[in-house]
């Protein structure tokens, strides 16, 4: 597969892009992330969700230590170029890292946040 698709991407000056994974089947967001060049392109290529860890500064394979990894379904990109969506299958059920469906769990409710969804599974049970 050709790259030249990757030029039309808009990157920040850091050579990010930001990332929305939304469930394929239910249109729920399941978290956001960031990009670099090589985690969009091996992610099209390879067909599960590979991002750029900007607290490690490396590129992460999602699921790589739970094993919650996230199946591709499409790519697409917002009309300024400059977000990416992807519709995926969240292998597991739990895209984050609190053990819990979403990453979106905390609603503001009278000025505060509240979490709202349950651990489906205790985070020190999925990483060792």
């Amino acid at each position: 597969m050709s790259a030249n698709w990757l030029n039309d991407v808009v990157w920040d000056g850091q050579g990010l892009v930001p990332v929305i994974a939304q469930d394929a089947d239910s249109g729920e967001v399941l978290m956001f992330a960031w990009m670099n060049r090589e985690a969009l392109e091996r992610t099209a290529e390879g067909g599960e969700a590979i991002y750029w860890s900007r607290s490690r500064r490396k590129l992460w394979h999602k699921g790589e230590e739970s094993g919650h990894t996230q199946k591709v379904r499409e790519i697409r990109i917002d009309c300024d170029n400059d977000v990416i969506l992807l519709k995926i299958e969240q292998k597991g059920g739990i895209s984050c890292h609190t053990g819990r469906r979403s990453c979106f769990y905390q609603r503001l409710d009278a000025g505060h946040w509240q979490a709202i969804d349950a651990v489906i599974k205790d985070p020190s049970e999925i990483y060792k």
